[in-house]
């Protein structure tokens, strides 16, 4: 019987075994391999690691948590978790693991546009946080792919960054191609638009089907309800990261902080949970 078991290794799953190992709680972190931000290689806008390789981020992590002897990491992909009375079972190769909570840090799946070229570059010179990856392309053109409303507000937002935003309608954009310094957006009837980077807004859905097994109330974006602390409609059931939503936010908070900050908050509710049972 394990005290939590967490689902994802990312950061927002790292941080809670961390805290979770601080407390000398019987820990699993099941982590499947697979993340969001697979194909970028430097991560910006986190304290003391901005620029950082988000790979090299999950190593530091997984090497300091080694460092508590209580949590165990598992390079294992979760098919299923159910409510058994007061359990919770994760099913991993058949077998079935018991605990007290389950923290889901499942992240989500991004989308794209079907342009051609356009995946190619994604996570490199496309990207859709200027937050996170605006100012690589300070100085210099840009454009906001996207026909949505929204795109206006992004091309703001980054005008204090880049020497020119352009905002292109993706059905206007036949192909993506790299070029020794940035893109170069086919467009139709010809034309042709060369810019340092791009930023898109691709659609999202969740990585894993446990919010669906459990029947855990969603938003209206699609992700996991929670309150503050992480905790979700089922007791026991945590959700953190890309894919969980807090009651007081207007959204999902897409960042490597914030899913950190999560992380961290969800484990300390399960440590006063356990306490409290």
């Amino acid at each position: 019987m394990y005290d939590a078991i967490i689902i994802g290794g990312g950061p927002a799953g790292l941080q809670a075994a961390l805290t979770l190992g601080r407390m000398h709680r019987r820990t699993l972190l099941l982590d499947s391999g697979a993340y969001r931000n697979a194909t970028v290689s430097h991560a910006h806008n986190l304290l003391t690691n901005d620029g950082r390789d988000p790979a090299e981020l999950r190593r530091l992590g997984r090497a300091e948590i080694g460092a508590y002897a209580t949590v165990e990491i598992r390079d294992a992909v979760a098919s299923t978790v159910a409510q058994q009375g007061d359990e919770l079972t994760v099913t991993v190769d058949d077998e079935p693991l018991r605990a007290h909570a389950v923290i889901l840090a499942t992240g989500v799946t991004d989308d794209l546009p079907a342009i051609p070229g356009l995946a190619e570059q994604w996570g490199d010179r496309i990207a859709n946080c200027p937050f996170c990856h605006g100012h690589e392309f300070a100085g210099r053109p840009v454009a906001v792919v996207n026909a949505s409303p929204h795109a206006a507000v992004l091309a703001r937002m980054l005008e204090p960054v880049a020497s020119e935003v352009h905002v292109v309608d993706p059905a206007r954009v036949e192909r993506v191609d790299g070029t020794a310094d940035g893109l170069r957006l086919l467009l139709d009837e010809g034309g042709h638009l060369d810019v340092a980077g791009a930023f898109i807004a691709p659609t999202w859905r969740p990585s894993a089907p446990f919010a669906a097994q459990l029947d855990l109330a969603v938003t209206e974006a699609g992700a996991v309800r929670t309150d503050a602390f992480g905790r979700t409609s089922m007791p026991g059931v945590y959700a953190v990261g890309d894919h969980a939503q807090a009651e007081h936010l207007p959204g999902p908070m897409f960042s490597l902080a914030a899913a950190i900050a999560a992380g961290q908050l969800a484990a300390v509710a399960v440590v006063h949970s356990l306490v409290a049972d």
